[in-house]
């Protein structure tokens, strides 16, 4: 089993940034892609970005292309979503996803029902 958990959520102004990090622990050596996905108030869990077990291939909603960055320390177990010039509409709770299998397309990446373990999930509020 793998056990993932989230931090640095919080209230932050428009305009502002926050970084979240996802620690895994357990059985670490299964994992593969990692990614994030988030859900707002009233919405249904959004893909965000996920990153390759390498780090080299890298994907992200339209809605955050150039905003956000992911990376990842496997050193560390580690996953990062950088995120800068927040906005309101980017208010929602966060989740760390983790998968077990190899993702052949990037299809894989975008589903969450392709990974295998999540977060509790943290909380990211952008003010107006």
């Amino acid at each position: 089993q793998v056990q993932l958990v989230e931090s640095g959520g919080g209230l932050v102004q428009a305009g502002g940034s926050l970084k979240l990090s996802c620690a895994a622990s357990g059985r670490t050596f299964s994992i593969s892609a990692m990614g994030w996905f988030r859900q707002g108030p009233g919405k249904e869990r959004e893909f965000v970005a996920a990153i390759s077990r390498g780090g080299s291939i890298t994907y992200y909603a339209d809605s955050v292309k150039g905003r956000f960055t992911i990376s990842r320390d496997n050193a560390k177990n580690t996953v990062y979503l950088q995120m800068n010039r927040l906005e309101p509409e980017d208010t929602a709770v966060y989740y760390c996803a983790a998968a077990r299998n190899h993702f052949y397309s990037a299809y894989y990446y975008y589903t969450p029902a392709r990974y295998g373990y999540w977060g509790q999930g943290t909380q990211v509020t952008v003010s107006s």
